[in-house]
């Protein structure tokens, strides 16, 4: 639904048209008005009104008629039928054919402003709902969001703190590490929660096409533009607006971008109507912003307009801890969605999993366990079912004697993991010759295996 709704007043009669198009219009919404039931179908084949006001008794087409086509263009809009007390069978026909409502002549304007407000909310919760349906799959819940390293901890604690705010949030981070998730978790975490949260890609557009997409379009605009469009900043009113790789985003369009942000309205494409927009706004990139300023390639003043919270989202190589977490969370996925029973990793695939240094992030590892889960025969993952480069981790003598080399970088604990790791993969598994081979009881066996994600 547009912020300024647009009716349009259909009525084969001049007089009491015009006269129904000032006063609804003394309301505050926008008419257009059709002076027949073909010239109402040809109209709305042009531009998506929020709501018909249509006669039921024309002599070319009769709102009957036009409802039913109407309805075949666009299902979405409440049409509203008058008729004359002499008809109100027929009216209750076209309620079945899908009209929202009618009103019989002479009309109680009281009654019928009533009855646009009630369509217009209706309008807007169906908005909504197709919006928010998109994204609920994901579970955007700070609470689904798996990592438990002192890192990522840190930044939930923050996420939360922000969410409830109005700030604007810039997420930054490499690829892959789940800045649309973080995005998600605050709006879904924020007072704005039962608005509609609204995603693009800056980087997957054309500059024409982003300004369309980003700000709506009129009619005309340009070629292929034959009736006009809302924007994504109109579709996330009263919501959350995730704009990706915000960093793409052409030097032209971000001066545009920042008079949205300075004036909270917008111009469409084509347009001279001043649209006014509630929108909170989340940016994410991987690139270095203050680099880009220092260029001229990105707007120092946008800059500091995104960057009211910035938030980092450590590379997955960062918290090794929460690279079994996420092994297994993606395992139980990807064997529900297949239909398998995995039960877990072999010592030697998890080992060969946490020793990689996954520069995709969390993005790569999901779609390796994918993989593994798809190609795997037995009920555990092993070292075979990992694709390559994952399955070409340096590999180590069978006699343990590289477990720790001069100018081994890795830490104590990551030495002690691999020890573990390489000696019961050497025991084909067997907990009970490990712990007799590492010389530690198999009660601390169980408790280093539980803590590495490995049942």
């Amino acid at each position: 639904m547009s912020i300024n709704p647009e009716i349009l007043v259909v009525d084969d009669d001049t007089a009491h048209r015009t006269m129904l198009a000032a006063v609804v219009g003394g309301w505050g919404y926008r008419i257009v008005e059709a002076d027949d039931g073909k010239s109402a179908i040809d109209a709305v084949k042009e531009r998506p009104f929020d709501l018909i006001l249509m006669d039921i008794r024309m002599v070319k087409v009769s709102g009957i008629e036009a409802l039913e086509k109407i309805k075949m263009i666009n299902p979405s809009i409440p049409i509203i039928i008058m008729t004359a007390f002499s008809s109100v069978e027929t009216a209750v026909e076209a309620l079945k054919k899908g009209a929202y409502d009618y009103l019989v002549k002479p009309l109680d304007f009281e009654k019928l402003k009533l009855i646009i407000v009630r369509a217009m909310e209706h309008l807007r919760l169906q908005s909504e709902n197709r919006m928010l349906k998109k994204t609920l799959s994901a579970h955007f819940d700070r609470e689904k969001i798996i990592g438990q390293s002192p890192v990522m901890k840190k930044l939930l604690d923050i996420v939360a703190q922000v969410a409830v705010s109005e700030a604007t949030i810039m997420i930054t981070g490499d690829s892959g590490t789940g800045k649309e998730l973080i995005a998600g978790a605050i709006h879904f975490n924020s007072p704005r929660k039962k608005g509609p949260f609204v995603k693009i890609n800056c980087a997957a557009l054309t500059e024409t096409l982003l300004e369309s997409e980003l700000f709506g379009h009129e009619k005309g605009a340009f070629t292929g533009a034959d009736k006009r469009k809302e924007g994504r900043f109109v579709q996330a009113d009263r919501g959350s607006f995730f704009l990706d790789e915000v960093s793409e985003m052409p030097v032209s369009m971000q001066v545009k971008l920042l008079r949205v942000i300075q004036e909270r309205e917008l111009t469409r494409v084509g347009g001279d109507q001043v649209v006014p927009v509630d929108v909170r706004l989340i940016v994410a990139t991987n690139k270095n912003l203050e680099a880009m300023v220092k260029k001229g390639t990105f707007r120092e003043d946008l800059y500091y307009r995104l960057n009211v919270v910035d938030l980092k989202i450590p590379p997955l190589k960062e918290r090794p801890e929460d690279i079994p977490l996420l092994a297994n969370h993606f395992l139980g996925i990807f064997s529900r969605k297949n239909r398998k029973s995995l039960k877990g990793f072999t010592p030697g695939a998890m080992d060969l999993i946490q020793r990689y240094n996954w520069p995709g992030n969390v993005r790569e590892l999901m779609n390796c366990i994918e993989r593994a889960v798809v190609l795997s025969r037995l009920s555990l993952i092993s070292e075979k079912d990992l694709a390559p480069p994952v399955n070409k981790a340096p590999d180590d003598k069978d006699d343990g004697n590289d477990i720790f080399e001069a100018g081994d970088d890795r830490s104590l604990e990551q030495i002690q993991k691999h020890a573990i790791l390489k000696t019961l993969t050497a025991t084909g598994g067997n907990k009970s010759e490990a712990a007799r081979r590492l010389k530690i009881t198999r009660k601390t066996l169980r408790e280093k295996l539980k803590k590495y994600g490995i049942s």
